[in-house]
Order: C-alpha cells, then structure tokens, then sequence
C-alpha cells in the first residue's frame, strides 16, 4: 500500500504508511501519532487460537479498540473477557457473535443484570459469597451461568502484581467452590499470575494451588482458567518464547485430578496487544539528558512514569551519529509527576524537533491516554512494517540458551 493511501477497519478510515519516519516524513506532526498494525495483532491473535491448549479470552482492558476487537475476531479469537459494562457493551455491539465472559470479581448488581439479560453474558467470576448471592439474585436464579471463582495466587514471577486486591485464600475456598457448584451450570477455578510473567512456573505453582482447591472441596471442575500475564518483549524483560508457557500449562493441567472433564481458559491481553501499537513523539527541548517531549505520564506512557516500565524507544532523526546515551523523559503537562526515568537509550546527539517512535504501546497505552491539562490529543494511523520486538516472528531463540525443556518440579 502507497504511503497516505486509505486503510478502512470497519467504520474508521485510516492513512496507511509504510512505517514511521514515512509518517513523520508526510505529517511532521505537532501532536503525537498513534501507529497501529493490525497485521501484528493479528499474528498474535492466531498463534493464540492455533497454540494454547485451550480456549483463549482477548482481555478487552488491556485495548478496547474497536478497530483491533475486529482483528482479534477475524484471526480466531471469539471469547473476550469483560470487566465492566460498558466493555460488555462495547464489545456487544462491535462483535454481535461473540462470546463475552465478565471476569470482574466484583460488580454492581444492575451490570449483571444487563449483561444477562440484554447482551447474553453467561460467564461470570467471583471470589467471595456476597459475589455469588449477587450474582444469583441479578441473574434470578438462573440455570445456565458459568461461574468461576478467582483463587488467589503468587505473583512473585511477573513484574506486576495482581496478587492483593482479588482472589479467595486457599483456606477459604472449599466452602465458596461448594457453594458455587450448587447454583452453576459450569464451575470454573480461574486466577491471575500478575502482568508481565517472566517465566512458565509461575502457571505451574499456580495451578498446584489450583489442585489443592479442587482437592479440599471435592468438586468437578468444567473450566481452569489460567488468566492472563503472558509477557511480550521490553528492554530488560526478556522473557522465554511463548511455547514454553503453553506446554507447561497442558502439563500441569493434565496432572489435576479434573483434567478430563474441564476445559483449559486463558485470558491474554498484553500479549494479544501489545505488538498493535507503537507512538511517534517529538523532543520539544533538551535539558543535559533529559528531553521534554509531547505525550508522557498523563497519555500513552502512564506506565512509563508510573511503574518504572521502559518501553523500546528510535530516534526517527538521520545523522546524529551512531552512540547513544540514555535519557529520561519529561511529558507536556505541567506537572512535575509527568516524569519517565527510563532510561531510554537514543542517539546521543538528539535534539529539539527530532522525532522518536516509542514501541509496544498497544497494551495499556494508547488505551490510557487522557485529556490533562489540555494535551492528550493523538491522530491515528496503520503502517505496514513491524513492531520492535516480537513473541510470534517464529525465529526468536530462546534467551536462556535451553532446549526449551521446562522442568515442572
């Protein structure tokens, strides 16, 4: 495709260039530009559906873009998991077909409610009795939920903790699965690794307790869902091919004393978005290593800012020399939190007005970007090359130099 000619997702009409100093080269954008890549999203999409043992649910949090909830869809991805209704009704009215399972341990009455009974949700979690009343009462006592309690797990392997605020102990969880088991048509155990798991055991510990549940309430169990956490690729986070997680997943799975009658569930959203998306921005000034530029802690690098994240990062400048420095960034607001430490490694002798692309922003980024201060601002278009680093080109070598023999002990 001709770089500026029109790409069209469903409703939206895009430019589409070949990559990104193309688009600094056609717009010199005063504001920063959102590149997307559907066919990254949709590689991952289909290594998901085609690999992981089981059924895989898009968590819609990580990007609600509609145009990349058409990709997932058309690559093989039909259950999305929801954690609000207002995702439940955006993916209700973008995807009419799909499955939509709402994976909040905790929810208003009057959203289950809806999505029973105005957008055919069937699936629902819950990590305590209230939950499970709430749920029955909403839903009128109905006889074809889906219920899965959310058992609380370590996070001690991923570089984000999803460990404290959801999820039943393990002491408590044999009266709830028991109680769950009486009024669900389908029971599930499902828990939650944490974001970014930098290796596959921290799935095989999680699922050890996952046994211990099972045994301790002596239930059937229809559904095992091993939530999301499956990393992408950032500087310094480099984790083992994607392979490795999936096979030691079916092998621990297959050892629970429920593995032939239940269904294997996970919940990819990092990995399913993060390769969409990337952001072009410009230095607007330049302090001794730190460079002011015009997106930051309040737009698509919350991350960045918030928890230390360190995000792939170009410059799009031609002839400013081969040796780089690293580099801090402050964003365009006028808050002093609009800070990102990095450090970010850029040719040393950048300056104001060049460009800088900042890579593997589709997951958490763009879909965080907010309107302070006045900035927030962000044209969007497709380009056609390919994201800085990938899970799914096919050639990565592992980093730990194995053979890729996971150990489950």
């Amino acid at each position: 495709m001709l770089p500026g000619r029109k790409a069209y997702w469903g409703s939206l009409e895009l430019q589409h260039y070949p990559d990104a100093s193309s688009v600094v080269r056609a717009l010199a954008p005063d504001e920063p530009v959102i590149l997307n890549r559907p066919h990254a999203a949709a590689r991952a999409a289909r290594f998901f559906a085609e690999k992981f043992p089981g059924k895989s649910l898009y968590a819609v949090k990580a990007n609600p873009s509609p145009d990349l909830l058409r990709v997932l869809w058309a690559s093989g991805v039909t259950h999305y998991d929801v954690a609000s209704i207002a995702e439940v009704r955006l993916v209700r009215s973008v995807l009419p077909e799909a499955t939509l399972c709402f994976m909040h341990p905790v929810k208003t009455r009057a959203a289950i409610a809806e999505a029973y009974r105005e957008h055919g949700v069937r699936v629902f979690s819950l990590d305590s009795h209230e939950e499970l009343e709430k749920i029955v009462a909403a839903t009128e006592g109905a006889s074809d939920l889906s219920l899965c309690v959310r058992l609380r797990v370590s996070s001690d392997y991923s570089e984000l903790s999803l460990a404290s605020k959801f999820g039943v102990d393990l002491a408590d969880a044999a009266p709830l699965l028991q109680a769950t088991r009486q009024v669900a048509d389908a029971l599930g155990i499902c828990f939650h690794v944490g974001s970014q798991a930098m290796t596959p055991f921290a799935y095989v510990q999680a699922l050890e307790r996952v046994r211990a549940a099972i045994v301790d309430a002596s239930v059937t169990v229809d559904i095992v869902d091993v939530g999301g956490g499956f990393p992408s690729i950032y500087p310094g986070m480099e984790p083992p091919p994607l392979e490795d997680y999936f096979t030691a997943i079916h092998r621990a799975a297959e050892s629970l004393p429920v593995s032939y009658s239940s269904e294997l569930w996970c919940e990819p959203g990092r990995a399913l978005a993060a390769e969409y998306s990337s952001m072009v921005v410009r230095v607007e000034r330049r302090r001794g290593d730190e460079l002011y530029i015009n997106d930051g802690a309040f737009g698509a690098l919350y991350d960045a800012a918030h928890v230390g994240w360190r995000f792939p990062v170009r410059s799009l400048a031609e002839d400013r020399g081969e040796e780089c420095a690293d580099f801090a960034f402050y964003g365009p607001t006028c808050d002093d939190a609009d800070y990102m430490e990095g450090p970010f490694a850029l040719p040393a002798g950048i300056r104001p007005g060049d460009y800088i692309e900042v890579g593997m922003l589709g997951a958490y980024g763009a879909a965080m970007k907010t309107a302070f201060n006045g900035f927030g601002q962000a044209q969007v278009v497709e380009v056609g090359d390919e994201p800085m680093a990938s899970q799914y080109h096919g050639n990565r070598r592992d980093p730990r130099h194995s053979d890729n023999v996971v150990s489950l002990r």
